[in-house]
């Protein structure tokens, strides 16, 4: 979408206009990439303190009904029958050929589940839900939801003070809140690495809870660009660039997320799109064509990608899906998809930028240690 005019807003559109926000196009919609301080302030503000994050162009929906644990469990390799109450949980909708169709989170909230997807996906996610389960519990999209993250080591005391109990959650799990008289549904998490919350919200009341929270003296506005430093500091994946359809949850490096319930010998074991392959590739029975890996550069030249990756005998053996220079380590980090033979901890490899050759090697994730409140 060239067009802006084409582009969709989010209800705090006139507000990042307002504070002078770079806006860009992202997933259809018109997002705010910095504001004035520029990124290096903002990721190192979320950081230090606290920072506000406008992802409502994420999608949100509910899926309602008795059957709706066992019917999303057709669609993902994780278990959420198991799922207590208020606890959430990360997800991947796989295609039939077991690749990745979109990473999301969900969230049991009793009579119904929560999922929050990416935005660039929602409108397909829906629909392929729709397609597979819907004769099996409603699916109902929530457009009239907004989404707010609120992210860093004081968020918990910013939000607090206009929400009193959100101090009580844990990460990963989520609580019914009100904020005069508006419904909040709050969840302790977020795509940063650091502590904080993600807040849906009714889109008519979005605006004034932001300026809400950027009056609270620890808060400040952040935009896409530190979302995206801060997130690959934490060494996470971006959909569209770390996974998509091309890629299993195995390469991906993403076995965690797969329970061990869900797993060759748990009590559900299988049963989901692509189980055979996904399995076979977490028993070792399907060799890899490639993994993902977490690489840091020896030299002060940002990769980005997609650069290719070279080994020590000249031979390409990779590409980089991610890559920047970290504003908290000050060094040049990445993601990228290499050969398994080239995938073990300590190897050097060589990313090609400009056609000049810069040694890196493949560390472990997270490049900075991440902080969620876990007790």
């Amino acid at each position: 979408m060239s067009n802006t005019a084409d582009l969709l807003t989010t209800p705090l559109h006139a507000l990042h206009v307002e504070l002078g926000a770079r806006m860009v196009p992202f997933a259809g919609y018109s997002m705010p990439v910095q504001y004035k301080n520029g990124l290096i302030a903002e990721h190192k503000q979320v950081r230090e303190s606290a920072g506000l994050f406008d992802v409502s162009h994420m999608g949100q929906l509910q899926l309602i009904g008795p059957d709706a644990a066992s019917a999303l469990e057709t669609l993902m390799p994780v278990d959420v029958i198991g799922l207590g109450v208020d606890k959430q949980r990360y997800g991947l909708l796989l295609t039939d050929e077991g690749t990745i169709i979109d990473d999301l989170m969900f969230v049991n909230r009793g009579d119904h589940l929560f999922l929050i997807v990416n935005g660039a996906c929602k409108a397909a996610d829906i629909a392929h839900i729709q397609a597979r389960i819907g004769g099996r519990c409603q699916v109902k999209p929530l457009p009239e939801q907004a989404l707010l993250a609120l992210q860093g080591p004081q968020a918990v005391t910013a939000l607090q003070r206009l929400v009193p109990g959100v101090q009580a959650l844990v990460f990963m799990t989520g609580g019914a809140f009100d904020w005069q008289g508006t419904p909040l549904y709050i969840t302790r998490s977020g795509y940063t690495g650091e502590d904080g919350f993600e807040i849906s919200v009714p889109a008519p009341q979005a605006e004034a809870l932001a300026r809400a929270l950027l009056a609270q003296p620890e808060v400040k506005p952040i935009g896409l660009g530190a979302r995206n430093s801060l997130r690959l500091e934490a060494g996470l994946c971006l959909y569209g660039n770390d996974i998509d359809t091309t890629t299993t949850p195995i390469e991906a490096g993403l076995n965690w997320a797969i329970q061990k319930v869900r797993r060759s010998g748990g009590a559900r074991a299988g049963g989901f799109a692509g189980a055979d392959v996904v399995l076979g590739q977490l028993d070792g029975t399907h060799k890899l064509q490639r993994q993902r890996v977490a690489l840091l550069a020896k030299e002060r030249v940002p990769v980005r990608e997609p650069a290719p990756l070279e080994n020590l005998d000249g031979q390409t053996v990779g590409q980089v899906t991610s890559g920047l220079l970290s504003p908290t380590l000050d060094k040049p980090i990445a993601t990228a998809y290499v050969h398994p033979g080239s995938a073990t901890l300590g190897t050097e490899l060589f990313a090609m930028v400009r056609g000049k050759p810069v040694p890196m090697e493949v560390v472990a994730t997270p490049f900075v240690p991440t902080r969620y409140h876990r007790v």
